[in-house]
């Protein structure tokens, strides 16, 4: 049912003052305690590793990976990139109930946003999060909601000739929607219909109980068809105003998503991917069509091991690029590439540290570090590593950009 206007958005209120302290305080301790997500093991089983897995890939060591922060448990990262051509990662922090933000480059900790709460600027178990032009896109599992947030630069006299500009991002809450929808959200995807409105689709987790381990149960396949949430942003005069168009998921044993937090599409080739992370039934990529429809097909069946994550795409205008996703080795994430048209599998790369991977984001403009993108994977719940998109090209012979590359 679409939400009334007076209740699809929250009015935004000034954080700008609220931020900044909340940022010099740090993140305030989650009052709630955690809980298992629908993808986690149990104690008594065997985390599987890649070193064990015998499996072919190509080794990319990391062009860094940030400090630790395992009280904070990393989940998924998003790239802003700054006005001034810097990138600003942001990672949100589940038990942290906020944002971490990180020098996009050099991997440096520099700002915190956000505390535990209900209102606009706080958090209750943050999941997916994405960028899209200066706005950002916070799902929030303990809210059920997903919060809009503004990015943009504090003002400043310019720099002098050769001196570096040091502003760090500002985050302003602007708005939440769909709270009267969503009940245990994960992941998102964001993208532009025209100049004023944006679609987001959520994937929603809900499940149906607990067995005796602890562990959630997937509702049986009939109580399937919700797993995906469908809005339209409309940003005219400044403020984003919410509309729900409906949900979608197919119900058939094949096309179901049982276990879903990342989706990623690509409206080039009217495909939008979803991890099916559980693995009672086989855990794989599912390959639906924008509009919901699955097309019958599930990619890497059988080639993900560990469990499906995180998905990226990187893209040029001719329609050619490459799909990555991620299998989730504990000690050491494999990272799969797949041909963006075919879905024909390219080969697989791991990192030196990278592992036990949550969400990924692929930064295609570069930056002075990385001139040619830059590949960010979340690390064992407790930092992000970045991978040099050159090396990865490098290592399994694929372009490193869309001309001349």
């Amino acid at each position: 049912m679409p939400m009334r206007p007076t209740l699809m958005l929250s009015l935004a209120f000034v954080l700008a003052g609220c931020a900044t302290s909340d940022s010099q305080r740090g993140m305030q301790a989650p009052a709630h305690s955690a809980q298992r997500e629908p993808d986690e093991r149990g104690a008594a089983d065997a985390d599987p590793l890649l070193a064990r897995a015998g499996v072919d890939y190509r080794r990319v060591d990391e062009a860094f990976v940030t400090a630790a922060t395992p009280q904070d448990n990393i989940d998924s990262p998003a790239v802003w990139r700054a006005p001034n051509g810097r990138l600003w990662l942001l990672a949100t922090a589940k038990q942290g109930d906020g944002l971490v933000i990180y020098d996009g480059d050099q991997g440096a900790s520099v700002a915190r946003y956000g505390r535990e709460g209900g209102e606009l600027g706080e958090f209750r178990r943050p999941n997916g999060i994405a960028v899209f032009g200066d706005l950002a896109f916070v799902v929030e599992r303990d809210n059920h909601r997903v919060q809009v947030l503004s990015l943009s630069l504090p003002s400043a006299p310019l720099s002098a000739p050769g001196i570096a500009d040091t502003r760090t991002p500002r985050l302003r809450a602007l708005a939440s929607f769909g709270q009267e929808q969503l009940r245990q959200p994960y992941g998102l995807w964001v993208r532009g219909i025209s100049a004023d409105e944006l679609e987001v689709i959520v994937t929603d987790a809900y499940m149906a109980g607990k067995d005796a381990k602890g562990d959630e149960i997937p509702p049986p396949l009939e109580q399937l068809g919700r797993r995906m949430q469908r809005y339209r942003i409309g940003l005219r005069g400044g403020e984003p105003v919410a509309r729900h168009l409906g949900a979608f998921g197919d119900t058939g044993a094949a096309g179901a998503i049982r276990v879903p937090e990342s989706i990623w599409g690509d409206p080039a080739h009217d495909r939008l991917l979803i991890a099916e992370e559980d693995l009672a039934t086989g855990t794989a990529i599912r390959d639906y069509t924008l509009d919901g429809r699955y097309r019958g097909q599930s990619i890497g069946l059988g080639l993900f091991k560990a469990q499906a994550e995180g998905i990226a795409l990187w893209q040029c205008d001719d329609g050619s690029g490459y799909w990555i996703a991620t299998d989730q080795y504990k000690d050491r994430s494999l990272f799969h590439v797949f041909d963006r048209a075919s879905l024909r599998h390219l080969g697989a790369f791991a990192g030196g540290t990278v592992g036990n991977t949550d969400g990924v984001w692929l930064q295609q403009s570069g930056s002075v570090r990385f001139p040619d993108g830059v590949f960010y994977a979340v690390h064992d719940d407790q930092a992000v590593g970045a991978f040099d998109w050159r090396d990865i090209a490098r290592a399994l012979n694929l372009r490193s950009r869309c001309q001349g590359g």
